[in-house]
């Protein structure tokens, strides 16, 4: 489902970059390192669901957000080392940074995964008070999903759903909390830019809420990624 291929090879044509992007789908994250040995003309790669945290182990290095946060979606390759980034951190805040207003200082996460970590630590930069809520929450600051409420859902005006719920093929899955709170002073995010519009989008926006896609997001953080991967010298990931 994956658009990055046709964004990069499309951005490769048009800056006359020689270069290819391809998909490689694991089944499982043990498959890696069998994968780069037999293309070793991979020198970099994005990481998506469901790897973001569980590529953390094969890193030679990490970058600042990679160890605050535990998620890695960028790797680049470099005299054989494996070095670690998050760009879904700077291509999400770009992405919703313009749409806040004095009512969207307290948001809710939806999903526990790599994906709702680098957004949290993105809130954390504007001082929001998030929470994340999550089927089954990793610690005592997390909501279960059938703990949230109308009225938290009210109070809180940004909502954000990170998990893949509602990516294609499966649109017809949504998220399912009380759209109820949701009113036309909330700002709902989805992640998933395929479909365009999701179930939880549609949802928001018969509320009458400001919603949008990851769609934007998915192009900031490609084009961070490939800061990484053409610099010449390797980054300080430290």
């Amino acid at each position: 489902h994956s658009f990055s291929a046709e964004y990069f090879n499309r951005k490769f044509k048009n800056e006359n970059i020689e270069a290819e992007y391809k998909l490689y789908e694991l089944k499982n994250i043990e498959q890696l390192p069998a994968l780069l040995k037999a293309n070793p003309e991979i020198r970099g790669f994005n990481v998506t669901i469901p790897y973001k945290e569980q590529i953390l182990p094969y890193l030679d290095e990490k970058d600042k957000i990679v160890s605050e946060i535990g998620a890695c979606n960028c790797v680049k390759i470099e005299e054989g080392k494996l070095y670690g980034y998050n760009t879904d951190v700077e291509g999400f805040m770009i992405s919703i940074v313009d749409m806040l207003d004095i009512q969207h200082h307290s948001a809710i996460v939806l999903g526990n995964g790599g994906a709702s970590k680098a957004v949290v630590y993105a809130l954390e930069q504007w001082s929001s008070d998030s929470f994340v809520v999550a089927r089954h929450p990793a610690n005592e600051q997390e909501l279960a999903w059938d703990e949230l409420t109308e009225d938290i859902v009210n109070q809180h005006k940004i909502l954000i759903n990170t998990t893949p719920m509602g990516m294609w093929p499966r649109v017809d899955e949504y998220p399912d909390i009380p759209y109820e709170g949701i009113d036309r002073f909330h700002l709902v995010y989805d992640l998933i830019y395929n479909p365009e519009m999701t179930k939880f989008l549609q949802k928001a926006d018969e509320r009458y809420a400001t919603v949008k896609n990851g769609m934007e997001m998915l192009e900031q953080q490609a084009e961070a990624a490939w800061k990484i991967w053409s610099k010449t010298e390797n980054q300080n990931t430290k």
